[in-house]
């Protein structure tokens, strides 16, 4: 699947949109090997496009779709695609700061979405050599917001203690909670941070 190739005439079909470009790392030239792709949006109707884009985007059969609930700067509604390619929207346009998950049987599922999705942008990062980042994320946002609330109460030293924490941790809260979150999105992102040499199983 190429990202490049297949975001822009996709949103380009919807007739609010005026423009998408790749922008960031990718564009740069900068990428990693999981470096995500990221597409500036621009569109003359915000509301209505953001409504469509669930339907918009199924086409692309999304393994995970979320908007971002700790971004600061630019509202990013986040896809995970098979094979574990991660693709952000950007949009120019203030962001709603999301409070901690709360585990509930009904939010299992999306607390694996935002994991996942979490955790191969932080994989990005540590292999351009952002080990600081990466360490400030898993010790300080990761565990506030999303680790914590499910149980884990050390912080994880690195991108696979993180998995192995929260892998147990939810397994743990399923079994309470009596349900199951299925498992394409954890194999696809594994798969991916194993090819890239930052964890074993």
């Amino acid at each position: 699947m190429d990202p490049e190739a297949l975001i822009p005439p996709l949103l380009g079909s919807h007739d609010a949109v005026r423009s998408t470009r790749l922008v960031g790392s990718r564009a740069q030239g900068r990428q990693t090997d999981l470096s995500d792709w990221d597409f500036l949006v621009e569109t003359d109707d915000l509301d209505r496009l953001w409504a469509d884009l669930p339907v918009l985007v199924a086409p692309l059969t999304p393994l995970a779709a979320q908007w971002d609930r700790l971004s600061e700067e630019a509202s990013y509604y986040m896809l995970m695609l098979p094979g574990g390619l991660k693709v952000d929207l950007v949009f120019d346009h203030p962001p709603e700061l999301q409070p901690p998950w709360h585990v509930r049987a009904d939010t299992l599922g999306g607390i694996d979405d935002h994991f996942w999705d979490w955790i191969m942008w932080l994989g990005g990062k540590q292999l351009g050599g952002r080990t600081e980042l990466v360490e400030g994320h898993l010790g300080g946002l990761m565990l506030e917001h999303l680790l914590s609330p499910l149980g884990v109460d050390e912080p994880p030293a690195s991108i696979a203690g993180a998995v192995a924490a929260y892998r147990a941790a939810r397994d743990a809260r399923e079994h309470e909670l009596g349900v199951a979150v299925p498992r394409a999105l954890e194999e696809a992102v594994l798969l991916r941070l194993e090819s890239a040499g930052l964890l074993t199983r």
